[in-house]
């Protein structure tokens, strides 16, 4: 792997006496927290929709564990997969918007922070698993730069791709979601033909491009629900189609007779707009709760079945976490700010141990809102808006639909937290709005409709 430098602080003990087991990541994209049939939180009936089919993610959870408050590093894509690769904060990385911001001539009244896009020297959890004797492969959209996956720790890969890559791909071969089972089939029994430990990831394109669902799936959800749009039906379709490539890739791993050698985790990449947000707000863009929180769910050697997680994780908790699990030697990034989460998954209730307390989002930008950071600690989540200058107060744990602002009724964990959040602020450098001198409140702004500009009087 290029560009690796290695600092030396944070210790990863060898997991005693156990082989190296295999890793398969599955990450979906723009898949809202209650999109699948999964019921992802034991209180709340309405945290699955039993509009979107997922028999097979219903298995999985069944014989795994859910965790009913996982979160997306960020709201949007690409810099929630660099977190997840490099065990990062987007806020430390200075990545927090896929797409390029507003301009002063959109008539903002802030100025976002410019936003990176690619990897640059930043060490990926994939080169550690590499150097502890893991083969290695990343299939589906990578969206992140950096030379591709095969520059940064992965032996194999589909390349350098983004969301374009779902538009040829149709039918039979929905947004390839085939094309990489097969793939992924392929290299997990070369590497048991070769008895080496794998990481798989399978990074998928869907739910990019609806409309390219299966003939077969289209045709069933538009006769199970003839009163909905074509592309809320096309959606359902697609999540079908999805679902059936997650059935089989573990029918595949039941064949090769690697399951109880191998932890499988399945996790969405950010929140969804349009349906399915009757218990959470928002959604991709923003960081109320159904811009971040996220599906996931785990199985695998030691891991409870049917069981749940109520601890607060986060996708760049993944690095320490895989390199626990692979028995990685010596020490990882000293600047990791992702913690180990195996104690979790063999069913032990206790926090996550980062570097930080707390836990930043940091999303800058204009997008389905306007430019906030949020900070999770204990059962409060704080959240500060740029533009109105104000910090709301909510009791998260319990008030997961965010409807009661407890920053006037608790002054003393609001300014606990407030203080926490500039401290995690200054300490990850994380880049500030600033002020748009040519803001004119009597004039129209250009609104950002899916990413790309149009005016709003």
């Amino acid at each position: 792997m290029k560009h690796l430098l290695f600092l030396l602080a944070i210790s990863i003990p060898t997991l005693s006496g156990a082989a190296q087991p295999n890793i398969i990541f599955l990450l979906s994209d723009d898949q809202h927290w209650n999109e699948t049939s999964v019921q992802m939180h034991p209180e709340y009936a309405n945290s699955k929709n039993s509009d979107y089919q997922t028999p097979h993610l219903e298995a999985l959870a069944s014989e795994g564990m859910r965790f009913s408050a996982a979160y997306a590093p960020a709201p949007v894509c690409s810099p929630t997969r660099a977190s997840i690769q490099t065990g990062l904060s987007p806020a430390t990385l200075h990545w927090c918007k896929a797409g390029p911001p507003v301009s002063a001539s959109g008539n903002y009244k802030l100025l976002p922070p410019s936003s990176r896009k690619s990897l640059e020297k930043e060490q990926t959890f994939a080169g550690f698993l590499q150097q502890a004797g893991y083969a290695t492969a990343h299939f589906g959209k990578w969206h992140i730069g950096g030379g591709g996956p095969e520059s940064r720790g992965y032996d194999v890969s589909d390349g350098d791709i983004g969301n374009e890559a779902a538009v040829k791909f149709k039918d039979s071969n929905p947004v390839d979601i085939v094309g990489m089972t097969t793939r992924a089939g392929e290299f997990m029994q070369q590497q048991v033909m070769s008895k080496k430990p794998f990481y798989l990831q399978m990074s998928y394109l869907a739910l990019h491009q609806p409309g390219n669902a299966s003939k077969k799936n289209i045709a069933r959800f538009t006769k199970m629900h003839p009163e909905m749009k074509q592309r809320s039906v096309q959606r359902m379709a697609l999540t079908a189609d999805l679902d059936d490539g997650v059935g089989a890739l573990l029918d595949k791993i039941k064949k090769l007779k690697i399951e109880n050698d191998t932890y499988v985790i399945y996790m969405s990449d950010n929140g969804a707009g349009g349906r399915g947000n009757a218990l959470i707000k928002g959604g991709k863009g923003s960081l109320d709760e159904g811009g971040t929180r996220a599906v996931f769910i785990v199985r695998g050697p030691g891991v409870p079945e049917n069981s749940w997680s109520h601890q607060r994780v986060v996708g760049y908790d993944l690095f320490p976490t895989f390199c626990s699990l692979a028995g990685v030697k010596g020490a990882l990034p000293s600047n990791l700010e992702g913690g180990d989460l195996t104690k979790l998954f063999k069913g032990k209730q206790t926090s996550v141990e980062r570097s930080q307390p707390g836990l930043l989002f940091h999303f800058p930008h204009y997008q389905t809102s306007t430019p906030v950071s949020a900070l999770y600690h204990d059962d409060y989540k704080l959240v500060r808006d740029y533009e109105s200058g104000l910090d709301h107060l909510f009791a998260i744990t319990t008030d997961i639909a965010e409807k009661n602002d407890l920053s006037a009724a608790k002054p003393q964990i609001l300014q606990l937290m407030q203080k926490m959040l500039s401290q995690q602020l200054t300490s990850t450098n994380a880049t500030i709005p600033q002020k748009n001198p040519n803001y004119d409140p009597s004039k129209p702004t250009t609104a950002i409709k899916r990413g790309k500009p149009r005016r709003r009087k």
